[in-house]
Formats: C-alpha cells, structure tokens, sequence
C-alpha cells in the first residue's frame, strides 16, 4: 500500500480546489503541500522532497504546461495536471508535452486518487508490485538505434544526446512492450498496466503516448523499426532491429 512517506505537491491557483485536493491526498495518508503558482512551486520543490505534482493546467503567471515542460526537463518525477480544460485537443497536448497523466475538473475522488497510484507505481519501483513467476523471465535491458536502456535501473541513455530523457510513463510503456518482445500487446491491455481507468480515453491515451516514444527512439516515428503497430492487436516490440538481454 501507498504510505505516508510520499508527498505531493498540489500546483493550484484556486485555494477551494487546492483544499479539496489536499484533503483528498491527505486521506489517503500522504502527505500534501500546495503552492499557488509555477513560480511558488519550485520554491517549493527546491526544499522539499516531492514525488509526485499535480497542475492545473491555467495558472498565473507561467502555465501549468510550461512548468510541467520544465519540471520534466530537471527530475523524473510523476506530474498530473488537473485542470477544467476538458477538450480531446487539451488532454493529448497535456499527455504530449510531458504529463503522465490528465485528470479533468470536476471530477470523482476514486478517479484522481487512483491515478495519483498509478502514477506513483510507475515512477516509483520499490512501489511497483512483483508478478512472480514472469520476473526472471523479463529482460533487462534493451538496445534500440540510439537508446541503451537498462529496465532494471529504470534508465534510458541516449547516445547521441544525453540531455534527451524517457518520461515515466514513456518508460512504463516500454517497459509493458518489453515484457514480450515480438509479440502484439493490445491497448486495452496497456491502458490496464499503465493505470488509466477511465474507458473513454483508452484509445487515444495509448496512442499519444507511443507517438511519444516513437519520436523519441525511431529515427523515422513515420516508419517506425522498433515500436510497431499491429492492426487490430495493438502495439509490438520489434527487436528484430535491436537487442534484448534477458
């Protein structure tokens, strides 16, 4: 179970909202800090040790966008924006940009806590639970064009240009696909891993987020060599064209 020793910092200009959210997190044991703008966040963030943000997307002063762009850009920590923009175009600019995930105002308390679970699962490997037998069969790291990629550690490297990084859920994704190289891995089955509970976004959530991956790992995202499509089965990892240790 998720414990007390996480903190989230709630990034949210509004303090009713702020508050709920806050009662919310602290509910569920954790710890909650909140700051009413990107600028008072790093504040923040420069004296506490923070695992996971929530944003809203329409802040004063510097956006919520932006200061997500710019906290991924500085440490790999799980970031949900949490905003009344409630358009498909706002929620995959989100997931594009450098969110793990996109929860739209109002919304159910189950669906942002489980969420904010999901997330933390992923960013957080000591949170992640075994499924036994499949473990030693998994491999451990990957060589794809540019990337060399070390699933145990959770690292990704790019030769090329070392300032590139994986997002969380870029690597969770990876990571699902890695579990069977070679083989079709549905959609459904990938929102379910990730921890996406909501069935209207399945679709468009997983594919932005391989259009994600691909720009970051195919030389070609247009003719992708490694993270193929499958028409109607999903999504593959091709290692036909790189390598896998296992």
């Amino acid at each position: 179970m998720l414990n007390e020793r996480i903190t989230i910092l709630i990034v949210e200009d509004d303090p009713d909202m702020a508050e709920l959210i806050s009662d919310l997190v602290e509910a569920e044991g954790w710890t909650a800090l909140t700051a009413p703008s990107a600028e008072d966040a790093a504040i923040v963030l420069s004296r506490e040790t923070v695992h996971l943000v929530l944003v809203d997307h329409n802040l004063p002063g510097t956006s919520g966008r932006t200061f997500a762009q710019r906290l991924r850009a500085q440490a790999n920590i799980g970031i949900v924006m949490v905003t009344a923009a409630g358009s498909a175009v706002d929620r995959v600019l989100g997931l594009e940009t450098a969110a793990d995930d996109y929860v739209v105002k109002p919304f159910e308390p189950i669906e942002l806590t489980a969420r904010i679970k999901a997330v933390l699962r992923r960013t957080i490997p000591s949170l992640k639970p075994e499924r036994e037998s499949e473990r030693e069969h998994e491999p451990t790291s990957l060589k794809l064009g540019e990337w060399s990629v070390d699933l145990k550690s959770r690292r990704a490297i790019c030769r090329t240009d070392p300032a590139k990084s994986l997002t969380s859920a870029e690597f969770a994704l990876l990571e699902i696909l890695a579990e069977t190289p070679n083989t079709p891995v549905s959609r459904a089955h990938i929102l379910d891993r990730l921890g996406a509970e909501s069935e209207r976004y399945i679709d468009r959530n997983v594919d932005v987020l391989v259009l994600r991956l691909r720009r970051k790992i195919e030389r070609n995202p247009d003719l992708p060599r490694h993270i193929k499509t499958r028409r109607g089965k999903g999504y593959v990892l091709d290692t036909d064209d790189g390598e896998i240790a296992p």
